[in-house]
This record gives structure tokens, C-alpha cells and sequence, in this order.
């Protein structure tokens, strides 16, 4: 007598398989490498969260950023207050904001060809050079009173021009430091510092532009560059995990950038990557554009107020991203579920009118973010071949900042016609719905993701 056949149960991604979980240990989940034992585990977890400083190149990067971002983040929020000074309009910080993402948009996906072409940290270098120059004549025309809007706009764009180069280079630039075995200790790390620079940085700005004026953020922003130039150059180019060599001959730029971007889309594994960081940043990521809209007309606070909530927010990153750099792997959960808590607690903020709730809403935010962006970021460059890098983090860029022009200014737009805290909601609903898209895909696809989360990744002969 035959036995019947039974339904195949779905498993979810953040659903475990009912065994024995010390089976789990030897059957890795999406570019989850196996794990010797949970005792192991649990010995180095904390042990290992600094792992990537055993590599010298990746310490002097690490101390140069450190200092750097923070300088970075002190200017983000003295140009947005600057304009609201100069203008006092919503939709000319949509605006501005725009346009320092839009060169994103149009040159990252060539940055992304680029830097599988060239020297990574040379093309970084240069765009750091750019980046200080553009601050200290912002600087300048501040502290000379001679400032006007269309030079605010002007500057956006050179910035942006700098930041389109810069960050597919940087993102690639991680596993030549690291190689892969510390790829998901950097990145974490990463994500770490940026979001610490958010907490110091924005913290310091807002005392500092209230008590001196807005042109001292943007001259320590301009000095803050030179420990990161400093560092770039002091790194021994010997010690990077560099490819195979590239290959000889004349190659066509939009044939190779074709090349990654149908890699992206016809690899499952990054695919569904690709779809959820749409949305994300999109929608979600520009809520950003809004935070001074917050702080000045719904909780109806000044610069100060403004500098704690960019350090709420990061503070919470910074919890975030040290928790995921103390493991060895990636999980695909963690993106479903941080996307899913990023949503929920965006609409928290769009309904909440309280300080302190605001705080906390943000803080916890950034954990959220965090957990979804890292773990993304390792996710999609563990399944990419070391010859395609570059333009498979260009292409995230572009959906994870380059869409800012578009959603930066939409949100602008809607914060002046319906209101900020309805913009914000109208943002959350949509994440959600992206979100849900990609869960659909998952369940459809799921064989062919859990295939394709590792490449092949021997360059091509």
C-alpha cells in the first residue's frame, strides 16, 4: 500500500525547520557558512566584533572615515538648516536634497564600471579631495555672508558628483581590505561608524551652530577630510585581496555595465535584494529629508532638538550594527524582518507629536535600518563575482540613494501639501508594500535564491 502524498510544509525565511538544531549548525542558511559548533559560537561572538582591524589597511580606513563622517554629518545638518534659514521652505530642502543625489543617479552606474577598472583606493582618494574642497567654499561664503540659495544648489551637486564615484569604489573597497571571511565584520563595522558619526556629529552641529554660527560646521567638515586622505595614502597596496587580473584588450563601458546589471536582475539572490532596497530607499531611506521638518514644525524645536534626533537615530544604528558584527553570518530574516520593524516604526514617527517618543521611535529606527541595510550590503556582495562587484554596488547605490532625487523631492512635495506627518505615513505604506512584493518573490523563487547566494567567483579567463 502506497502512502499518501502530503502538502510540502513552506518554510518562511525567518521560520526554522523543526530538527535537531545542532543539525542546523551543518545546513547554512542564505551565504551562511557552516558553523563548528554553538559553544564556538557563542565563545567568539563578542570576541570577534573588531575582527576586521587584525588587517592594517582596514584600521587606517577605519580611523580616517571615523573622523571624517563625523564631519560629514555636522554639514548635512548645517545645510539643511541654512536653507530653511534662507528660505524657510519645505520644498527647497526636498530641492536641494535632490539635487545632491541626483548626480547619483546619473553616474553611479558608470562609477560602478569604473571602479572594476581602476585602483579602488586611488579613485576614492580623489573623490575625497573634491568632497573637501566643495566644504571649505561652502565655508567660505557662509562665514563671508555672501551665501545664496542657487550656491547651496550649485555645491549640492558638486557633492553629489563626489559621492557618485566614491561609493561604489568604497563598497567594493571592503572585501579587498577584509577578503571574504571578515566581509560581514566590515560591512557591520561600517555601517557601525557612519551611524556613530550620525550620533556625534549631528549632536556636536547643533550646539555648535546655535552657539557659533552654521560656517564652524562647515570648516571642521573641510579639516575633517585630511585624516582620511592621510590614511588612503599610508596603506600598503600589497595587502589588499585583489582580484585576478582584469582583462587585456579594448572593452566597451555599456556593454560591461550591462553586463552587472543583468547579472543583478537574473541572479535570484540579488534580485530580491534589488527589490526590497527599491523600495527602501525609495521611500523609507528619504524620510531623512523630512527630519528637520520634524524637528522645526511637528515637535516645533530648534537646530539643538534637530542634532538629537540625528543622534537618537544613530545611536540605535550603532547598537545595531555591533550586534551583527560580532557573527560570521548573514541571515536572510534579518532583512525581512528588519524591513518589516523599519515600516511599523516609521509610522509611529509620522503619528507621534511627543519629544521623547520621537526619541525613542528614532532610536529604535535606526536599529531597524541598520539590521536591514548591513545585512543586505554583505547579502548581495557574497553573491556576486569579484570581476562584477563594482557594478553590482553601483547599482545598489543607485537604488538605495540614487532614488533619493525622485523620492527626496516627492517627499518634500508631499510634506508641503498634505502635511509632514502624512508624507511620512504615505512613505511607510510604501516600504510595507514593497516589502510584501519581495516576501512573494521569495516564496515563488525559493530554490533558485538559496542556489545563487553564493557565486562563482573566479574572475572570467
Amino acid at each position: 500500500m502506497t502512502r499518501p502524498l502530503r502538502a510540502r510544509r513552506l518554510r518562511l525565511p525567518w521560520r526554522r525547520a523543526e530538527i535537531d538544531p545542532s543539525a542546523e549548525l551543518g545546513t547554512p542558511e542564505l551565504g551562511e557558512p557552516v558553523a563548528p559548533s554553538l559553544e564556538a559560537v557563542r565563545v567568539t561572538r563578542w570576541s570577534e566584533t573588531f575582527r576586521a582591524f587584525r588587517h592594517r589597511n582596514y584600521r587606517l580606513f577605519y580611523s580616517g572615515q571615523a573622523i571624517s563622517l563625523s564631519g560629514s554629518w555636522m554639514q548635512t545638518v548645517a545645510q539643511s538648516w541654512l536653507v530653511l534659514q534662507l528660505t524657510d521652505s519645505k520644498v527647497a530642502l526636498g530641492l536641494v536634497t535632490m539635487l545632491q543625489f541626483l548626480p547619483i543617479t546619473l553616474f553611479v552606474l558608470i562609477a560602478g564600471v569604473i571602479a572594476d577598472r581602476v585602483v579602488k583606493r586611488d579613485l576614492i582618494l580623489a573623490t575625497r579631495v573634491l568632497a573637501m574642497v566643495q566644504s571649505v567654499l561652502l565655508f567660505v561664503l557662509v562665514a563671508t555672508n555672501q551665501v545664496e540659495l542657487w550656491h547651496v544648489y550649485v555645491l549640492a551637486v558638486v557633492l553629489g558628483f563626489s559621492t557618485a564615484f566614491e561609493q561604489p569604489a568604497r563598497q567594493a573597497f571592503a572585501m579587498e581590505m577584509v577578503g571574504k571571511d571578515d566581509l560581514m565584520n566590515a560591512v557591520a563595522l561600517n555601517t557601525g561608524l557612519f551611524n556613530g558619526a550620525r550620533v556625534i556629529g549631528p549632536s556636536i552641529a547643533g550646539v555648535l551652530i546655535a552657539v557659533v554660527g552654521l560656517e564652524a560646521a562647515f570648516f571642521i567638515n573641510a579639516v575633517s577630510f585630511l585624516p582620511t586622505i592621510y590614511a588612503l595614502l599610508a596603506m600598503d597596496m600589497s595587502q589588499l585581496h585583489t582580484a585576478e587580473a582584469k582583462r587585456d584588450g579594448p572593452r566597451n563601458a555599456f556593454r560591461e555595465l550591462g553586463e552587472g546589471i543583468s547579472y543583478a536582475f537574473k541572479t535570484p539572490a540579488t534580485f530580491l535584494i534589488i527589490i526590497v532596497a527599491f523600495f527602501i530607499g525609495m521611500f523609507g531611506f528619504n524620510f531623512l529629508v523630512v527630519l528637520p521638518l520634524v524637528a522645526k514644525f511637528t515637535l516645533e524645536g530648534g537646530s539643538v532638538l534637530l542634532g538629537f534626533l540625528w543622534a537618537a537615530l544613530g545611536l540605535g544604528a550603532v547598537a545595531s550594527a555591533l550586534v551583527l558584527a560580532g557573527g560570521r553570518t548573514f541571515r536572510l530574516r534579518t532583512i525581512f524582518l528588519g524591513g518589516a520593524a523599519f515600516s511599523v516604526l516609521l509610522t509611529g514617527i509620522a503619528l507621534s507629536d511627543a519629544v521623547p517618543l520621537t526619541v525613542v521611535l528614532l532610536l529604535a529606527l535606526g536599529v531597524a535600518l541598520t539590521a536591514f541595510a548591513a545585512t543586505a550590503n554583505t547579502a548581495l556582495q557574497m553573491s556576486t563575482p569579484d570581476h562584477l562587484r563594482g557594478r553590482v554596488m553601483g547599482l545598489w547605490m543607485l537604488l538605495f540613494a540614487g532614488s533619493t532625487p525622485f523620492g527626496g523631492y516627492l517627499t518634500g512635495f508631499l510634506a508641503e501639501e498634505i502635511g509632514v506627518r502624512e508624507a511620512i505615513g504615505f512613505n511607510a505604506g510604501l516600504c510595507a508594500i514593497g516589502l510584501s512584493l519581495a516576501l512573494l518573490y521569495y516564496v515563488t523563487h525559493r530554490a533558485q535564491i538559496e542556489a545563487t547566494s553564493l557565486a562563482d567567483v573566479r574572475s572570467p579567463g
